[in-house]
């Protein structure tokens, strides 16, 4: 080739490397600047030890379906702290879990609207403690911030997973049960629905669901648009049969549950790592969702799931440790035997790297809902109350990668989905 056709060709491909590094550098400045982060309201609830702790609804989010300006946040099962080895300190035993409504303003302000405090079936207030042994699963000990033990609570919810349903009540799922609470307009109980073998009246969900790890519960719920059907999911798998006797650590279970008949479906979800935690659900159509999947680390991620083509692996009988695949649980099973056996986990496609597409410092990433058509999803952060465990006597501020206390932020990320 010419010495001169030799140049024009080197300048031409400079040039699209340039083009393209240009275009690819634009349309990452372009969605940076699509992205926002929101502040959630302050409320403070107290100190302990000198250090200030708030109240935070980033243990889900939801939409208004009344207003596309709206959205409903509800509390984790309120401010605890680390006291040794399966042992925790509530440092208000009688805090009650609550769901908060709010407005995004035109000025990028949140406000907050109302608080809707969590209440039984007779109107009195749920505390967020655990169940007595036959109400739940929990084998946690609880003490105050004196050390001194705290009494269980029959109607206590560890509050993780919010469905908001047109008719105005809601639906939130837990770690204890894993119990998932009808509760109507005003935060009043109208059914508890717990697996099988939990001495709760009301229908029953899996009985299987009752080997969940030790707070790791139902994280996520959310409605198909119908309305007709509630979709969970566990935030990692089941110590099913046993933690000694499991050995897949990176399956958790998605559960259906028709409202109108009752009937439960069960699918599996194959996560990146072991012990990955899935923290939110969000309904797309009848039978695609999004997913949140999180480690303890930097990933933080949300998947576009469907169930069409999954295996369902409900157990007909509803026995203790579920559907047995090889003759042993399911969690017993590899991924390879799984597969060999013809179990399908859902398909999961990502969408967002969320700590690439904002600035997420938090550790928690446990709430999201989705806007504008499939257009937009928001995001919100589990702040722990702002305090953490620097021991089993010291309480501390909880603190950002970058030096900031944690607090609740609501984060805008664009999306496409079709």
């Amino acid at each position: 080739m010419p010495s001169f056709y030799k140049l024009c060709f080197k300048l031409t491909e400079e040039n699209m490397k340039h083009t393209i590094l240009a275009a690819v550098i634009g349309a990452f400045v372009a969605h940076q600047a699509l992205a926002e982060t929101l502040p959630m309201p302050v409320e403070k609830l107290g100190e302990v030890q000198g250090v200030p702790f708030y109240k935070g609804y980033g243990s889900s989010i939801d939409a208004d379906p009344q207003n596309p300006k709206r959205f409903y946040g509800l509390t984790d099962r309120g401010p605890n702290a680390d006291g040794g080895e399966h042992i925790k300190i509530f440092l208000q035993p009688s805090f009650t879990p609550s769901i908060g409504h709010f407005e995004i303003q035109a000025n990028g302000t949140i406000k907050k609207l109302r608080d809707i405090p969590l209440k039984d079936k007779n109107g009195k207030l749920l505390t967020g403690l655990p169940n007595p042994e036959g109400y739940g699963t929990s084998t946690e000990t609880v003490v105050d911030a004196n050390k001194q033990p705290l009494q269980r609570d029959i109607t206590g919810i560890d509050s993780e997973g919010l469905a908001v349903m047109r008719d105005g009540t809601f639906w939130v799922s837990d770690e204890y049960g894993p119990h998932i609470v009808h509760f109507d307009r005003n935060g009043i109980e109208l059914e508890r629905m717990s697996p099988r073998g939990v001495k709760t009246t009301g229908r029953r969900l899996p009985a299987v669901l009752g080997h969940l790890r030790p707070n790791r519960g139902m994280e996520g719920l959310t409605t198909t648009p119908s309305n007709r059907v509630l979709v969970g999911i566990m935030q990692s798998a089941l110590h099913n049969p046993s933690k000694k006797d499991m050995k897949n650590k990176s399956v958790t279970r998605i559960l259906s549950f028709d409202l109108a008949t009752g009937k439960t479906k069960q699918y599996l979800y194959q996560q990146g790592g072991d012990y990955w935690k899935n923290s939110e659900i969000r309904a797309i159509d009848e039978h695609r969702f999004l997913v949140d999947e999180h480690n303890d680390k930097n990933v933080k991620h949300v998947y576009l799931i469907d169930l069409n083509g999954a295996t369902d692996v409900s157990d007909p009988a509803d026995s203790e440790n579920g559907l047995k695949v090889n003759g042993k649980a399911i969690e017993e099973n590899t991924w390879e035997e799984l597969a060999a056996a013809g179990i399908k986990p859902v398909r999961k496609t990502l969408v967002s790297d969320v700590k690439k597409d904002v600035d997420f410092q938090s550790s928690k990433f446990e709430g999201m809902w989705v806007a504008d058509g499939g257009k937009t999803l928001w995001i919100i952060n589990d702040d722990d109350f702002g305090i953490d465990s620097k021991d089993e006597q010291t309480i501390v501020p909880k603190r950002l990668p970058n030096g900031e206390t944690d607090a609740t932020r609501l984060y805008r990320i664009p999306l496409n989905i079709k």
